[in-house]
């Protein structure tokens, strides 16, 4: 199967191997070999990578995508970290992908976080990322720590009249009623009468806001126009 997606791959523009950002947000995998990526991915995901025990058996980035409450989280697993990545084959190439990542996870099996750090700083690349051990992982409170690491926050939108539309937006923590306007429509701000919000950031049930209002967790937000 991975022969299969390596020609795949190859046909057209040559051999590629970058990973498009889709969703809200990127999240990276990496281990040293057998450090149980494939297995972290399968379960946090829709992906259904290879899952065996002989080394290396992840040889291109496999991609998954994670459901926090509606929002869709982009997770990648990048091939085993070797001594001296960054001078190995496509090495530099996986690390740009983790370079550029908005949160990077360190499956570690027998206490590799320092070996994968220092060949992460080899490269180039600072650690600020989360480390989980593979074994009885709860993938429930994994995906909140992750989700509580990408500071991002979700919003319901809704029509005036109607229930809240499902599923939420996703917005960066600090951001406004013009930033889910914008996000929406590209017209809406230049449209925008006010909006009406439920919720932590409301100080009661509906209250008016102009576009400057910073949304929180969990709120409703009923757009009106011009």
């Amino acid at each position: 199967a991975l022969l299969a997606k390596e020609k795949q791959q190859r046909k057209g523009k040559g051999f590629q191997i970058g990973v498009k950002k889709e969703g809200a947000a990127q999240v990276i995998l990496i281990g040293k070999t057998n450090s149980g990526k494939s297995y972290v991915l399968s379960k946090l995901t829709n992906a259904k990578p290879l899952i065996a025990d002989y080394e290396f058996s992840t040889k291109l980035p496999e991609v998954g995508t994670m459901d926090y409450k509606g929002i869709k989280i982009q997770v990648v697993e990048i091939p085993a970290i070797v001594e001296d990545f960054v001078d190995k084959g496509k090495g530099p190439l996986y690390l740009g992908i983790i370079r550029t990542a908005d949160l990077v996870i360190v499956v570690d099996r027998d206490s590799s976080k320092n070996f994968i750090v220092s060949e992460l700083e080899k490269g180039g690349v600072n650690f600020k990322g989360l480390v989980v051990k593979n074994k009885d992982l709860d993938f429930s409170d994994l995906k909140e720590k992750i989700w509580k690491r990408l500071d991002l926050i979700y919003v319901y939108t809704k029509s005036p009249g109607k229930k809240k539309d499902d599923p939420p937006v996703s917005l960066k923590k600090g951001e406004s009623v013009r930033d889910l306007a914008g996000h929406v429509h590209k017209d809406f701000i230049q449209k925008f009468k006010y909006a009406r919000i439920w919720g932590s950031s409301a100080k009661h049930d509906g209250m008016s806001v102009g576009l400057n209002h910073v949304l929180k967790e969990g709120d409703v937000v009923e757009l009106h126009l011009k």
